[in-house]
């Protein structure tokens, strides 16, 4: 077991450490990540990756004065075991416990809350901008962007001011050949080229050889060989993007040799101007499954190790709800040759690779690049495409300009399949996809679909693909439910009823369908007799079943997976009042004007009161308010 990580209270404690003591804690570091994941889900092989690199920065730069932004934020976990967190370590992903991201409220070297990739390079430009400008020219800034979040058109928008502003600061390029998935794009085949040049490549190799056989002449010999080595590199075109950025560029080198690293860290740090530092790493170095499999070892489910085979822990009883549209993409693409799909280097989280290799000239990988994937779409759909576009609820937000003016402006069918539409459980308030309802509303054209199981998933998207306008539908990461019903037939605008009511009405929008159904028969066997609806659409709303169930019923309770803010409780709230009807007996359950830390999925719904109980005791109390509200009508 470790017994050097434990005594790591700061990382200032590495500046003093020999190169072998390093080596001795990355082992040690791989250790706990191992351990963990016997446990819980965890993000892995990304972590395994950056071990070397994460001891090589605190031991070159004093994170408390300077600046270190982590792009994408979830290769944070050896950061946090030598920023003071390793005996918190194994509560990482569960209520209450470490955050998976970074996090300013754990410590003073988070300094964002960061899990979108691409913003670290704009945020250290900030940073770097601020400092100077506050008098502070004795600080360095620091992000770390891995060669999948580099393509982001916002990491350009970043390159291009900070080679107007040339103030000093470094972007480390951790490449590792990977996204979550390949990367894809010229980006990458730009990369391989640099990294794969056989004059450099060997050159490379007798810098590395000659500076680690120089300490004894001092530090300007070092500088002399350093200079030497850009040199001829520049000589050899190596770079020649950044360095035409305004970016002085060094390496690659060897990211997981910490010597190496940290002559390279030591060497650039006080360079005046931007300086980008290319890094090799592999994902999941140091743990063999993992770095073979580095797409399955992202997040893998816990495992238990036979020898060095893992086992998985896996619990699931039934299939995702992203298996169910996966398949129902599927399906469309099979059936219909104008379909097409487009995901943001998701492919594996959204499981379509079934799809990917079935249909290879009709899906599109276009990197983590979410607005052009969008404005993409549009122009397929322009020709007369019918475009899928497959991308998670948090990070659709990113292309929030382009669905209004490519897609809802022009009144174009692309059809939007928000995976994680609700609560992601422990990747927490970076990841939780709860805005979407309210942003996708909003926008004129657009039809807004909330399956209330699985069955409803294929059968939206049935009909999302007969439509000539936008649509979109979003569903959870979780279990996938299928409620045994007489299943009626997707309608525009038109809501399902499951179950009539006298004392009141459950309207639900999303997965929590199941739930309400379970706290209307509890609520039967204490003799209250409550409604439930499957709302379906959030826009166009089914008025004619609002209004019916606030006139004929005592309360009405409406249920989301989502914001309350402009959310489906909005839109009945809204209804209601164009229909001059009492909003006295309306109550809304979802989530409040907060965002939700991570936690167990079980922990999250029954703390926003949207399991089944917390429905049950939201529609006691809605009750006995309509019998109160009664009563003193009848006094009056």
């Amino acid at each position: 077991m470790s017994n050097v990580l434990p005594s790591i209270e700061s990382p200032v404690q590495l500046q003093s450490m020999s190169n072998p003591q390093l080596e001795k804690i990355a082992d040690e570091i791989r250790e706990t990540l191992c351990n963990l994941l016997s446990k819980r889900a965890a993000h892995f092989a990304s972590n395994l990756g950056v071990v070397e690199l994460t001891l090589a920065l605190h031991s070159t730069f004093d994170f408390r004065s300077d600046h270190l932004i982590w792009d994408t934020g979830h290769q944070i976990y050896p950061h946090k075991l030598i920023t003071g967190r390793y005996h918190d370590f194994q509560s990482i992903r569960t209520k209450g416990g470490l955050m998976g991201y970074p996090n300013p409220r754990e410590s003073e070297y988070d300094l964002f809350m960061t899990g979108h990739a691409g913003c670290s390079v704009s945020t250290v430009v900030g940073l770097r901008s601020g400092d100077d400008i506050q008098g502070r020219s004795d600080t360095h800034s620091v992000a770390v962007i891995g060669d999948g979040a580099f393509p982001s058109g916002i990491v350009f928008e970043a390159l291009n001011n900070a080679c107007e502003l040339k103030s000093k600061m470094l972007v480390i390029l951790n490449d590792n050949e990977m996204s979550i998935c390949p990367r894809v794009g010229g980006m990458g085949s730009y990369l391989d080229r640099l990294r794969s040049n056989p004059l450099y490549t060997g050159m490379k190799s007798e810098v590395v050889n000659l500076l680690n056989k120089v300490p004894v002449f001092g530090d300007p010999t070092e500088r002399l060989l350093f200079q030497i080595k850009e040199g001829v590199k520049a000589g050899m075109h190596g770079g020649m993007m950044f360095e035409d950025f305004g970016f002085k560029y060094f390496g690659p080198i060897d990211g997981h040799n910490i010597g190496v690293v940290k002559k390279y860290l030591k060497m650039v740090k006080d360079i005046e101007g931007p300086v980008l530092l290319h890094v090799i790493t592999n994902k999941g170095h140091g743990f063999k499954p993992a770095a073979e499999d580095p797409v399955y070892f992202h997040t893998p489910p816990a495992f238990e190790l036979d020898g060095e085979k893992p086992i998985p822990k896996s619990n699931l009883k039934s299939a995702a709800y992203t298996n169910h549209a996966r398949d129902a993409i599927f399906d469309q693409m099979k059936h219909n040759e104008k379909v097409t799909v487009i995901t943001a280097a998701m492919c594996q989280g959204n499981k379509l690779e079934p799809v990917r290799e079935a249909f290879p000239s009709r899906f599109f990988d276009v990197g983590i690049c979410e607005s052009h994937a969008v404005a993409f779409a549009a122009g397929q759909a322009k020709t007369g495409l019918r475009p899928i576009v497959d991308i998670y609820s948090t990070f659709l937000q990113r292309s929030y300009d382009q669905i209004f003016q490519e897609v809802c402006l022009q009144n174009l069918p692309v059809t939007f399949m928000l995976d994680r539409g609700g609560l992601t459980a422990p990747d927490g308030p970076t990841h939780h996809g709860t805005f979407d309802i309210g942003y996708m509303r909003i926008f004129p054209n657009m039809v807004v679909m909330t399956p209330g199981d699985a069955n409803d998933i294929g059968a939206m998207l049935d009909f999302a693909m007969s439509q000539n306008s936008p649509c979109s539908l979003r569903y959870p990461k979780t279990e996938a439910a299928e409620i045994s019903r007489d299943i009626q037939p997707v309608e525009l605008g038109k809501a399902e009823v499951l179950k009539s009511g006298d004392d009141g009405t459950i309207l639900c929008a999303g997965t929590q369908l199941q739930s309400c159904l379970e706290a209307a028969e509890e609520l039967l066997k204490e003799g209250l007799d409550v409604g439930v609806v499957n709302a379906r659409f959030v826009k166009p709303l089914d008025k004619e079943t609002v209004r019916r169930a606030i006139q004929k019923t005592g309360f009405v309770v409406t249920v989301e997976e989502g914001m309350l803010m402009g959310g489906y409780g909005s839109a009945v709230l809204e209804a209601a009042n164009e229909m001059k009807l009492d909003t006295n007996s309306i109550y809304r359950l979802g989530i409040p004007d907060t965002f939700v830390e991570h936690g167990s999925r079980p922990e999250l719904l029954a703390e926003l009161k949207i399991d089944p109980d917390g429905i049950a005791a939201t529609c006691r109390q809605a009750s006995a308010d309509a019998k109160s509200r009664s009563a003193n009508n009848q006094i009056v």
